[in-house]
């Protein structure tokens, strides 16, 4: 029984970063002898362990055979026989498939040293195309060491663009999508993601609203700019969604199975923007600025409407900004007005309603004429 320190450990510890999780692959075990070892068994495909001090996971060398379409369908054969090699081949990247021995030495049979010298994330072996999942990892990984120079090979692009052409896009499920993209919109340079998604047409596929080069573009620079701003994952979606429709956007959503408070910044950035980032000269109104007060409930929801200011400073362009500042200026006046004096006045039900939003409304023109003078 050999064991090995395995994958993204080994290829963070030779590009000098942070190792935070640590993987390892036992060669020449069975289950038997892991538990008798006193590790505990967790995986249900394929026998992965934890180990009984270091809680870290050990899995037994393994082979895959693809038996369908999409990630689904592996037919997974694990025994002592199995080889590190074996197990190696299987993996999607070289630069994550070396192994280091419990003297040191790194095993390296795919050359994935070279290719962290020459920063290229190269496929292991045409088993690569066996899963479309491994495009977006592929992505994924491009948009996490883009800052250190990593591109995808030539090789390897053109190995994901038969993929796309053959169809195996079409076979992966939402969750597994929506996993992916929730990931790589949080790496060093969440843009690449996607532009590596273009590139190999898979991009078409899953989000094809996002196709036209202006859409494209501007979904990309807004994106940019959140993430410059250290923005969340609601702020970072709704940045990358912000050129799309509000119909079309919420139906992508919906199709990629994206979170509920991911969904609602994106719907409520969708229908903000046309109407702060009108072109006709003509500033919103009080009216309208309250309207869109009461539509992202500001009243109850504070913290998600600064939230929504900091993307809309991303996604308007210059000469809407003054009217980005308009309707921050409408929602401090109009938090002023206190129901409470309201109902000691006598208001009640519907009235009372009415009389906080008249009370709103003249508290915001106030504020608006106020900036005038």
């Amino acid at each position: 029984m050999q064991t090995y320190l395995v994958g993204g450990a080994v290829r963070d510890e030779l590009l000098g970063l942070e190792v935070k999780d640590r993987d390892w692959v036992v060669v020449g075990a069975t289950p038997d002898q892991m538990l008798a070892e006193g590790f505990k068994q967790v995986g249900a495909d394929f026998p992965v362990f934890l180990h009984p001090g270091s809680r870290e996971e050990y899995a037994l060398a393994r082979t895959e055979r693809k038996q369908g379409h999409g990630y689904h369908g592996f037919e997974i054969y694990s025994a002592p026989d199995v080889t590190l090699e074996e197990d190696l081949k299987r993996r999607d990247l070289t630069i994550n498939a070396m192994a280091r021995d419990n003297q040191g030495h790194i095993i390296d049979p795919f050359n994935g040293q070279q290719d962290i010298r020459d920063r290229q994330l190269r496929h292991v072996s045409e088993a690569f195309a066996e899963d479309p999942l491994r495009i977006l990892r592929i992505a994924r990984f491009a948009a996490r060491f883009a800052p250190m120079g990593f591109e995808v090979c030539q090789n390897t692009m053109e190995l994901m663009q038969t993929m796309v052409n053959d169809g195996e896009v079409h076979h992966l499920v939402a969750e597994r999508v929506w996993q992916e993209i929730q990931r790589a919109l949080q790496e060093k340079e969440p843009g690449t993601f996607f532009e590596v998604l273009r590139a190999c047409g898979a991009l078409d596929v899953l989000i094809p609203e996002l196709s036209p080069p202006e859409r494209f573009d501007a979904a990309m620079a807004a994106l940019h700019c959140v993430h410059r701003h250290d923005g969340n994952l609601t702020q970072r979606f709704a940045a990358l969604m912000s050129p799309v429709p509000p119909q079309e956007m919420s139906e992508r959503a919906r199709a990629l199975k994206a979170p509920n408070d991911c969904t609602a910044l994106a719907q409520l950035l969708a229908t903000t923007q046309p109407i702060l980032g009108e072109s006709t000269g003509t500033a919103p109104g009080a009216s309208e600025l309250l309207g869109l007060l009461d539509r992202a409930d500001v009243w109850r929801r504070a913290d998600r409407f600064h939230t929504l200011l900091e993307v809309l400073r991303c996604t308007l362009p210059e000469m809407a900004i003054t009217n980005l500042d308009a309707l921050q200026r409408a929602a401090t006046a109009a938090a002023g007005v206190e129901p409470r004096q309201l109902l000691d006045k006598g208001f009640k039900g519907k009235a009372l309603g009415q009389a906080i939003q008249q009370e709103r409304l003249k508290c915001i023109e106030q504020a608006l004429t106020g900036k005038n003078r």
